[in-house]
């Protein structure tokens, strides 16, 4: 394997390129998960790793809780499968609350406020209820609890983290909490010892060619706990040096349609899932502020590598896309993303215009 592969097999690893995943659970089970922090962006990232979908239909998977959307990992919101989020938060849980130390002294929120308002949640949440933040702190405040936004914010993250709430339905456009346990089915539980290894196995099979250091920055995890995770599964994979970085990659393919165009997400795991980016932009487009970095803005990709980014405006049966190209190549683009444009004008029922 070679530098210039490395896009390509990630492309065919992240389901971009020749998606096997039928349905967007299998999308999520087969990342591990997936950074879900600009929610309608993060529906179309399932998407693209998908033959077929719609937004309403990846709506349906998660308001049923096929898919679960909570914070976890470095941490941020992430869509999780609902048999993986135990687990996964179980190995997560003690480096996010470390994490979130500092924060929770300065609001002066310690073990016995949370048991408190983890009691309240729990006992509001017990009938099936499905609650908006708003509607909770409501009941929290009213026990006594003063909350200002972000001691409400780190309330119900807290929540999240001892499992007692993940996402309910949404109702209309707001979002609601569920008992974690009526969204989450039983599960068998695993040593942290084979949590790590899990963990890992899930990123080098769809993210890999990768290193460590990406994994150790998708993850959260400390190098220690990274490693363990690897060389736990590393006989399970094939590694090469370039330019003296060990990258861990499952069996490669032989032949990869490379996409022409791609209109990705921001937060995609294709630039997110990495560290080290240089794959998929170089250093004059990093230092580039209009490139958000290759993460906070929705990413046009050309043969695998980012040329430019893009916005979209929604009315009421059309999407205008507008783009604005950051590398040398300018022409034509309009032409190049044509298909791509319409790929998410369908995704979203419209139809579609491109400035």
């Amino acid at each position: 394997m070679k530098s210039q592969d490395i896009e390509v097999q990630r492309l065919r690893n992240q389901q971009i390129s020749g998606t096997h995943c039928n349905s967007p659970e299998e999308v999520v089970a087969w990342m591990g998960a997936v950074q879900a922090q600009d929610y309608a962006m993060a529906k179309w990232a399932l998407a693209l790793r998908l033959k077929k979908a719609t937004d309403k239909s990846i709506d349906r998977v998660i308001d049923e809780g096929r898919i679960v959307r909570t914070h976890l990992l470095r941490p941020t919101w992430h869509f999780v499968a609902v048999e993986d989020v135990r687990w996964m938060m179980q190995l997560a849980a003690p480096h996010m609350n470390k994490l979130a130390g500092s924060m929770y002294r300065q609001l002066k929120l310690d073990d016995e406020v949370f048991g408190k308002t983890n009691d309240i949640i729990g006992k509001l949440l017990a009938d099936g209820s499905h609650l908006t933040r708003e509607e909770i702190i409501a009941e929290v405040n009213r026990a006594g609890i003063e909350t200002d936004n972000l001691s409400a914010t780190h309330i119900m993250f807290r929540a999240e983290l001892d499992m007692v709430v993940c996402n309910g339905a949404r109702r209309g456009k707001k979002f609601t909490y569920a008992l974690f346990d009526h969204r989450v089915p039983a599960a068998p539980s695993f040593s942290r010892e084979e949590a790590l290894a899990m963990l890992a196995e899930r990123y080098f099979r769809s993210r890999g060619p990768a290193t460590l250091q990406d994994f150790v920055w998708w993850s959260g995890l400390s190098v220690t706990d990274s490693k363990i995770g690897l060389e736990a599964v590393r006989g399970k994979f094939n590694s090469v040096q370039i330019a003296n970085k060990e990258y861990i990659f499952p069996e490669p393919a032989k032949s990869v349609r490379v996409p022409k165009a791609l209109l990705l997400p921001c937060y995609d795991e294709y630039t997110v899932g990495y560290a080290d980016r240089s794959a998929v932009m170089n250093d004059e487009l990093a230092k580039n502020p209009d490139s958000g970095n290759g993460i906070f803005k929705p990413i046009m990709v050309t043969k695998g590598k980012m040329t430019g980014v893009w916005r979209r405006t929604e009315k009421k049966d059309q999407i205008v896309i507008e783009m604005l190209p950051l590398t040398g190549d300018q022409a034509p683009v309009q032409e190049t993303f044509e298909e791509a444009a319409a790929d998410y004008a369908k995704f979203l029922g419209k139809g579609f215009s491109i400035l």
